[in-house]
């Protein structure tokens, strides 16, 4: 063995060791539950083979009190939705002083509410389509005179959770009424045209954009989990500079919520070049499928690799 390969070796042991014991929290409360069960699960698996103490953990009431009792390192954060990916978690860990993945409070309470990001963006400057908030059945008609089509979301969900495309008024009053069955807040958005991609980031990078192509009328529940119909082109189809431009933009709209570590933006591009900031995913899908993991391959970092070097933004935070 070489001096070189000896120095290798050592140094991967160390971070290891570095990490200690980890939780890997997965599954949770949320209408996400099934797809984070899912991502933890490969998460585990990735850490695991690496040498990692990492141990899985679906939190309920008494998690701060299995993590202490545990004698728990740190937290690997694979809770996607409410209670994981709001700030909940994050502020109970850091109640604890225990050290996690991603996002701090602030960055993941934001980026968690779709309304209060898409200010947060404007206030800084940053594209976005012009939208209506509507707390009740009074707001329909200011969303109405947005024009149509409009997309509809529940402020508080992701997965695409509670979304549609209205075309009409009565299907308008109906979308609000569907979504308003996940989220008391629910969003009408102006619909842009266009091709929508997505920016993984990692650290202060960010990774190769995917381009998504969906025949459905967006980029659903059922496009991103079940259909075999959707399409991921990495490379993204954009020139160097346009994809650079993008990139940035990314990472701009990340850093101007607070949000840190690793996640992903989602974007479109109109017909005529303009960006449109959609929204951010502060703990997004970590299955071997899902977006982030895809971008990472194309920037030459394995699912295993990309595992520890997510855990390594507990170390950072710790």
């Amino acid at each position: 063995m070489t001096i070189e390969t000896t120095l290798s070796v050592t140094a991967t042991t160390d971070r290891i060791r570095a990490f200690g014991k980890v939780a890997v929290l997965l599954g949770g409360r949320a209408a996400e539950r099934e797809i984070s069960l899912k991502s933890g699960r490969a998460v585990l698996a990735a850490l695991q083979r690496q040498g990692v103490d990492a141990h899985p953990l679906d939190p309920d009431a008494t998690v701060l009190a299995q993590l202490r009792a545990g004698g728990y390192d740190r937290a690997f954060i694979v809770l996607h939705g409410r209670g994981g990916e709001d700030g909940q978690i994050q502020g109970a860990l850091e109640t604890m002083g225990l050290p996690y993945t991603g996002s701090g409070v602030l960055g993941s309470a934001l980026g968690m509410d779709k309304y209060r990001c898409k200010l947060a963006w404007a206030g800084c400057g940053l594209p976005t389509a012009e939208s209506v908030l509507l707390r009740g059945e009074a707001d329909l008609p200011a969303a109405a005179a947005l024009g149509f089509p409009l997309m509809i979301k529940p402020v508080h969900e992701g997965s695409s959770i509670g979304m549609a495309r209205v075309k009409t008024v009565e299907a308008l009053e109906q979308a609000w009424r569907s979504a308003s069955e996940y989220d008391d807040l629910v969003l009408a958005e102006r619909w842009i045209q266009g091709a929508e991609y997505t920016c993984a980031i990692l650290g202060r990078e960010a990774l190769p954009l995917i381009r998504l192509e969906t025949p459905n009328a967006f980029y659903d529940f059922e496009a991103k989990y079940q259909a075999n119909s959707t399409l991921y082109h990495c490379p993204c189809g954009l020139d160097a500079t346009a994809e650079s431009r993008l990139r940035q933009l990314s990472l701009d709209a990340f850093e101007a919520v607070g949000a840190s570590g690793w996640g992903r933006v989602d974007l479109m591009l109109d017909g005529a070049g303009r960006s449109f900031l959609l929204e951010i995913n502060t703990v997004p899908g970590m299955t071997d499928h899902s977006l982030v993991p895809m971008a990472a391959r194309a920037a030459g970092i394995d699912f295993d690799e990309l595992a520890l070097r997510i855990l390594d933004t507990s170390l950072r935070r710790g």
